[in-house]
């Protein structure tokens, strides 16, 4: 898993509450079960018109925020069902940050599992973080997990809270395999001990 320990990029801004994973990647994009090629199915319903053509409607349509990194989204974002396909299209698409009021839980822990950070903030401070991120090709914000906190393109500073486990394995780019891979030494002394006490097992 890629580390998550500073990050720059410009942020999109999506002022919609409950944005489903539905919405975030269509039932049409699950048969696979490898983490890339997603991102073509982002936001899909909102991003192409029917023909197929793209809306230029859409924030991520748009030229200033085709690469964004970041995204303000409103209140409880990844609601709905608990497909993981759901963070791998943000990653896919190269999304390593949300910031949102609240999110759904099973979408929360999916994003800590798959590289990408998820922030809550308070209703005022995503207020001002939307302003940020509506200013176009001067839409950047840098995200500091180590110090926990997001600096806005003039300076403005919001603080967040996360889980130190959590943050920790995002610094350190660890997955949940990772995170077993780590005690390996200690789990290959257990069974060296086990098979040594416990020849018959």
């Amino acid at each position: 898993m890629q580390k998550f320990e500073s990050l720059t990029g410009v942020a999109a801004p999506l002022p919609i509450d409950n944005i489903d994973t539905d919405m975030i990647i269509p039932k049409q994009y699950l048969k696979t079960i490898l983490r890339t090629g997603l991102g073509k199915g982002l936001f899909s319903e909102m991003r192409y018109n029917d023909d197929g053509s793209e809306n230029p409607e859409f924030v991520l349509n748009k030229p200033a925020y085709r690469k964004a990194q970041i995204l303000v989204a409103g209140d409880n974002f990844g609601c709905g069902s608990s497909r993981e396909h759901a963070p791998w299209a943000l990653l896919d698409f190269g999304i390593r940050c949300v910031i949102s009021t609240d999110f759904a839980d099973i979408f929360y822990n999916n994003c800590f599992k798959n590289g990408i950070l998820p922030v809550k903030v308070s209703p005022e401070d995503l207020a001002k973080l939307m302003d940020d991120a509506e200013r176009g090709a001067n839409a950047t914000l840098t995200v500091d997990l180590a110090a926990q906190e997001i600096r806005g393109p003039d300076g403005g500073v919001v603080k967040f809270a996360i889980d130190p486990a959590r943050k920790q394995s995002l610094i350190e780019g660890l997955d949940d395999i990772g995170l077993t891979l780590v005690e390996a030494p200690a789990i290959g002394a257990y069974e060296s001990k086990a098979k040594a006490s416990h020849p018959w097992l």
